[in-house]
């Protein structure tokens, strides 16, 4: 037998956007997620489905946020048919329309997913600190299923990635047929996806991965309390070595905020070998309120440094191995750091008794390079007269390597 992901076509151009089930007093009910969560359900009222963003009406569509399949009744009467000990279909209003709507709940899970013939699975681990996901599914690429752990089920979801809706090829075949529309179908049985060779290829970057992070994200601990809302979203792609791009922000003692980049001492992802790719990570810290990190100028000043290194091997060594002053783009940062051209002027390599110099990696040594903003005057100063009167004056206001958008130059 095969099985299929029975999927909402969102290539269909200019389709509508169903919302979340509302009760009789129009407020959206407490549990928008029970409707896909493989098990019967209880519902003691008529709900009514909100259209979102209206467009071109859809005989099979999932809600918004919480994936609840919103149906016609032509869709539904397939399913009445042919697949009704694993399904309930309750009716709805749905906003604008005359004719008959359901939501469709599949109410078996089976414990089905293929862990080997799947690209690629993730669970969730005792030290994610997630209690009540832990030995679930994290993520889970290129399904594949067991089909002999099916049984005579012809519509479920996989135990532990209830995300997905599964239904049997008769079922598929049947809903084609019908000419229903909004829905698009990918196989999940049969060969994978994968070649064993770039089944290895993938486990081998999965290898480098997971201790590279591990080894990292334990040197950032130590350095005050990380929290999984102060991530900063993955950027994929860019000259960073291993093509993932991230931030991380970790509040520190006197009430401190240190900016990190999180990915510049990856190993490069085309050689797929051991390494601490620049050798280097960049730190900004600041004493200053910080309302919210991922709009902070700290945060866009720290990106633009790493993209004026990533894009320039000659500025990576000497933030390397040394000091060195640079200039970037000023554009939405505080008006007391811009010079008359518009640009900010930073310190990289400042050494301070408040940060450690360097953290070593599973491959090697890692600099962690401290970014300090220069007043206008400051950066004027140091490119007539070097660094050294300028780092002195620095160190005696301790800690002297913080950056700031409002203080007085110290020249």
């Amino acid at each position: 037998m095969r099985y299929f992901k029975l999927l909402d076509d969102m290539e269909i151009h200019g389709r509508w956007l169903p919302g979340e089930a509302t009760n009789a007093q129009g407020h959206e009910i407490d549990d928008i997620w029970q409707f896909a969560d493989g098990c019967p359900v209880q519902v003691h009222e008529r709900l009514t489905i909100p259209i979102g963003h209206p467009g071109v009406v859809q005989d099979f569509s999932t809600s918004s946020v919480g994936g609840t399949p919103v149906v016609h009744k032509r869709v539904a009467n397939v399913f009445a048919e042919l697949a009704q000990d694993d399904v309930q279909l309750i009716p709805v209003e749905v906003e604008g329309q005359s004719e008959p709507y359901f939501i469709l709940v599949a109410t078996r899970t089976i414990r089905c997913i293929d862990d080997q013939q799947s690209a690629e699975v993730k669970y969730w681990l005792p030290e994610d600190d997630r209690p009540e996901l832990t030995g679930t599914y994290r993520a889970v690429y290129g399904l594949r299923i067991d089909p002999t752990k099916v049984g005579d089920a012809k519509v479920f979801r996989p135990w532990g990635w209830n995300v997905v809706l599964l239904v049997s090829e008769d079922i598929k075949d049947a809903l084609e047929s019908s000419g229903a529309t909004g829905m698009s179908f990918r196989e999940v049985t049969g060969p994978s996806e994968v070649s064993p060779e770039q089944r290895e290829h993938s486990r081998k970057l999965k290898v480098l991965y997971d201790r590279t992070e591990k080894a990292r994200t334990a040197f950032w601990r130590t350095l005050g309390t990380m929290e999984d809302s102060f991530v900063i979203p993955i950027v994929v792609g860019g000259g960073w070595p291993a093509r993932r791009q991230i931030w991380r922000v970790i509040h520190r003692p006197e009430g401190r905020t240190l900016f990190v980049t999180d990915g510049l001492s990856d190993f490069f992802v085309e050689a797929v070998a051991p390494s601490v790719g620049f050798g280097l990570e960049l730190a900004l810290e600041t004493d200053e309120p910080v309302e919210n990190v991922a709009k902070s100028w700290q945060q866009l000043l720290l990106e633009r440094i790493a993209n004026e290194l990533v894009g320039h091997e000659h500025l990576r060594e000497p933030a390397r191995t040394g000091i060195l002053s640079m200039e970037v783009d000023g554009e939405r940062m505080p008006e007391p750091l811009l010079t008359k051209d518009g640009r900010v002027g930073v310190l990289l390599g400042m050494d301070t008794p408040a940060l450690p110099g360097h953290f070593t990696m599973p491959d090697g040594q890692v600099r962690l390079v401290t970014v300090k903003t220069l007043m206008p005057r400051e950066l004027t100063y140091l490119l007539e007269h070097g660094r050294e009167e300028l780092l002195h004056r620095f160190n005696q206001s301790h800690p002297g390597h913080l950056s700031k958008a409002w203080r007085q130059p110290v020249v």
